[in-house]
């Protein structure tokens, strides 16, 4: 499969990350949607300083053109259903909970910076080839992994007479922990047998980008354990 076409978004994953970009073990520690628009992964790159010299008469003598530094990416997620679950993994704010323990609603408090969360997208492939595969199962995918992103906050918010979106945003982060991550997302062998990325992400990395034929977790309404060995 060596020409790819992303046909649509599928499903995305947010996962809970502590203070080193280490994801977070335990019951609360994820949520799978798929009631979202879009995500956007806008560059941040600084073009550096371009250095001239150039003489009394105008004469350029010399020229070197500056090296852009690569920050990260600028994250945009736009997404319509207002889960206080998904909403308190990413922007760290607290919950509301009913008369039962359970989340109803969130408070609007802090902007997060110095934890954050981890947020995977699988996006369909469009191609004769997707079903061919001798490890193919029930199609392919091309995976995103964003492996830590802070400073997630909501933006802007008007309710009227049409459909009501909200927007996330933040920014990731180089220097994570995620390694070969918690889930199972690629093959691992030529039967296809589904496990963890075969190499970690490096500590200096922003995001990974490859072509799996793992199926995406089911989106659910409810927190999902992180279970690390």
């Amino acid at each position: 499969m060596s020409c790819p076409l992303i046909a649509n978004a599928d499903t995305i994953r947010v996962t809970r990350v502590d203070g080193c970009g280490r994801p977070t073990c335990g019951p609360e520690g994820s949520f799978v949607f798929d009631c979202f628009a879009s995500l956007g992964m806008k560059a941040n790159v600084d073009d550096g300083t371009d250095v001239e010299y150039k003489a009394a008469n105008g004469r350029v003598c010399g020229f070197k053109r500056g090296c852009p530094s690569f920050k990260g990416y600028d994250v945009e997620l736009s997404f319509f259903s207002v889960s206080p679950e998904f909403i308190e993994i990413t922007t760290g704010n607290p919950l509301v909970f009913g008369f039962d323990g359970k989340p109803i609603g969130y408070d609007d408090c802090s902007i997060q910076c110095n934890s954050g969360f981890a947020i995977e997208l699988w996006a369909e492939v469009l191609g004769a080839d997707a079903c061919t595969s001798a490890t193919a199962g029930d199609g392919a995918w091309i995976y995103f992994l964003m492996p830590w992103v802070a400073s997630g906050q909501l933006g802007d918010l008007e309710i009227g007479s049409e459909k009501a979106a909200l927007t996330l945003t933040g920014a990731t982060r180089s220097g994570g922990g995620w390694g070969t991550g918690p889930y199972d997302v690629m093959p691992i062998d030529a039967a296809g047998a589904a496990g963890k990325m075969l190499t970690p992400i490096g500590s200096a990395c922003h995001r990974r980008t490859f072509i799996t034929t793992v199926k995406p977790p089911k989106p659910s309404c409810d927190y999902t354990p992180v279970l690390c060995a």
